[in-house]
Order: C-alpha cells, then structure tokens, then sequence
C-alpha cells in the first residue's frame, strides 16, 4: 500500500509543479522614462529616453520604437533614435522596452512624444517648394508664395547638409514669372557617402509673418545634367555616326540618351532612345575617354541631316530618372541647298509679276474685248435682214 501512496503523491506535485509552470505569467519590463525630443539642423529629429526603472537583472534591454500608424519598426539597444523629416506635420514617436530583439514578443508600455508642426498659418506658408541639383554644381529651388501673403513678402532660403558645419542662407533669391527662385553652390565632393545625404531646405520671410516650409531634397534624386557636345558627325556605309561628350560629373554608365535626327529634304524627325553607347568603330577620330557614339542607320548624305542630343541619370546610379537636360547644340550634316538659286529665284519673281501688271494696263481694253468678246444683238440683226423690205412695202404706187 506504501507504493501506491507515494506514487499517488509524487503524481500531484508533478502536477502542481506543472500548474505552476504554466500558470506563471511572463515578467513584463516597466516603460522607459524621460523620453524627450529636439530638433537639429533644419529637419533632424531626436529622441532620446533613459532605461526603465526597476528592470529585470537578468534582461538584456532592448528598445522597440516605431513612428505613428506603426511605420518603421525598429529594436535595438541604443537609447536614441533619430529621424530626418520636413517639420510641416505633427510627427510621433513610440518607445518600448523589451528583453529580446523578437518583434513577437510583447514590449511594455508603449511611451509617446511628438513634435508639432511650426506655429502661424497653413495657409500662409509656401507651396510647391521643389530643388534640382544641376549638374552637380549647384541647387536651384523654386516655390509659390503662399494663398495668405502679401505680394511684397521677402523670402529667406535655409539650407544645410552633412558637409557643412553650420546652417547657410541662400542670397541669390529672384523671381522667375509667378515663382519665386534660388540658387546655392553645392559641389559633389569626392567621398563617395556624399551622394548617400540630403539637403534640408526652410523657407520663411524675413519678418515672421508666414509659416515656414521644409523640404528634404535626396543627393540620388532629382538631378538634372548639362546638354552634352556634338563633337562629330559623319557617314560611313549609308548610316550617320554620331560622336559627343558627356557633361562633366558624369559617369557614361549613369546617363541614357536620345538622339534627334532632323531631315530638312524629307521632313522627317526621328527620336532614338540610348541605353548605353560606346564607341568601339576604329574609324572614329579621337576615339577618347569620355567620348560617346551612336550610329543613326539609313541616312542618305544627299541630304542636310540636323542632329540634337539631351541627356538624364539613370537609375543605376540615381534614384530619379525623369529630369531631361536641354537638348545640345545643333551640328548638321549632308548636301546643302543651293542657296544662289533660291535667291536668285527670290529676286527675279517680284520682277516678272510687275512686268505682267504693266502689260495688263497697257493692253487691258484689248485683252477684255478677246477674253470677253460682245455678244451679238439679235434686234439689230433682224433690222439688217428685214428692214429694206419692210419699206418698200409700205410704198403704194396706184
């Protein structure tokens, strides 16, 4: 009977002891504190936070943090999270801890801190402030003045980047038609993680009337080249080889191209849309680095052939690919016209149309009576045939 008793009894305290297990509940880490926000430069965002206060000793802390609507997920250890964003939203951050990096696992108490778009009103503010980097040399932003502003408003542009050491205000402000522009230097550098920031550019006026803009311009984005050179055109075989340079700043691999061809004999304009051109005929003259061809097939050089070229980034090296360069300087080829003959052609017609008009005035009765002879009166006719009779009938000799 002594075994079954303690077999009965070493049953219920697997059982409890399995009770317990299961019923423990999972130790859950108190919420962080002091959680603050800051804004450097333009549009950086910062928040920073401290531990929670009583925390677990054996959990590894680690931080579960995401933006409003849950975008941008993010766990890691760091007590810090920084964001760079246009200020012209209310913009939110939440922050938890948790014991492990598994976004499965539940974090504590989620803590909240936003930063709220700057004061004054919406409607204010500028609108469609847009910057293009120009050929890597320079920015050009543009924007529209506000719906509630006065028409004589002075705008101030501010700009900064990772390469600068302090904010820098743009001075070369002016006005192109209803938009108002300006222009700042910015050279690509020859670290290669340049092109990996962004410009972050505010707009207000100078007395603080309006609500001021942000915008976050990307280095890969909205790039805009300088129109290549046509250095040569020529023909070999029936087919137009067409020879330029790039813009400088530019690598080959990272621009497309197209290629306009105007016939002036047949009237035709052809556009041809280049991926990738190299030149690899031996025949080309100064067959250099840099230098670009394309080949234009079935052009006759009998006749005058107009080329342009334009050229954009490509998405290989950028993220945009929709900003064109203006189109190149024209260079033509093929068999001219006769430019004497339409001269003298030119000349010689005024001349003769005056001598017909003079021969007209002359001759005009002349002509009008051939052009336009008399029609014959048949009154005058019957009197001719019939009027001698007629007289002499009415002659009575008794």
């Amino acid at each position: 009977m002594e075994r079954p008793a303690r077999l009965c009894g070493l049953w219920v305290l697997l059982l409890y002891a399995g009770r317990g297990g299961v019923a423990a509940p999972a130790e859950s880490q108190p919420p962080v504190t002091n959680l603050s926000v800051s804004v450097e430069n333009l549009c950086t965002i910062i928040w920073t936070w401290n531990p929670p206060e009583g925390a677990s000793p054996n959990c590894s802390l680690k931080y579960f943090s995401h933006f409003g609507n849950k975008q941008d997920k993010k766990i890691a250890p760091e007590t810090h999270r920084s964001k760079e964003v246009p200020l012209n939203e209310r913009i939110c951050l939440q922050v938890g801890s948790q014991c492990s990096t598994n976004e499965s696992e539940k974090p504590s108490i989620l803590v909240e801190k936003c930063i709220s778009p700057p004061e004054g009103d919406p409607e204010s503010a500028v609108t469609d402030l847009q910057c293009i980097w120009h050929n890597l040399r320079y920015m050009k932003c543009t924007w529209l003045p506000g719906r509630n502003t006065s028409p004589d408003t002075n705008y101030t542009l501010y700009y900064w980047h990772n390469s600068l050491g302090k904010i820098l205000q743009c001075e070369n402000i002016y006005r192109e038609g209803q938009h108002i522009a300006c222009s700042f230097n910015l050279t690509k550098v020859k670290d290669s993680s340049f092109e990996q920031h962004s410009v972050q550019v505010m707009v207000k006026d100078n007395a603080g009337k309006i609500r001021p803009s942000f915008n976050i311009v990307p280095l890969t984005s909205h790039v805009k080249p300088d129109p290549p050179h046509i250095k040569n055109l020529s023909f070999q075989n029936g087919d137009l080889y067409v020879q330029w340079t790039n813009p400088q700043n530019f690598q080959s691999k990272c621009l497309s191209y197209e290629v306009e061809v105007n016939n002036s004999h047949a009237e035709t304009h052809d556009i041809f849309y280049v991926e990738e051109a190299k030149c690899q005929n031996t025949e080309f003259e100064g067959n250099l680095e840099g230098t670009i061809c394309f080949m234009v097939p079935g052009v006759l050089p009998d006749t005058l052939n107009t080329v342009r070229i334009r050229v954009k980034t490509n998405k290989l090296c950028y993220e945009d690919d929709k900003l064109w360069s203006n189109w190149s300087q024209a260079m033509s080829i093929g068999q001219k016209a006769n430019q004497t003959f339409y001269i003298t052609t030119l000349l010689i017609i005024p001349v003769i149309v005056a001598a017909a008009v003079i021969v007209l005035l002359l001759y005009l009765k002349r002509l009008k009576i051939i052009i336009f002879p008399p029609i014959p009166d048949p009154g005058k006719i019957f009197k001719e045939m019939f009027g001698d009779q007629n007289d002499d009938t009415l002659v009575f000799n008794p």
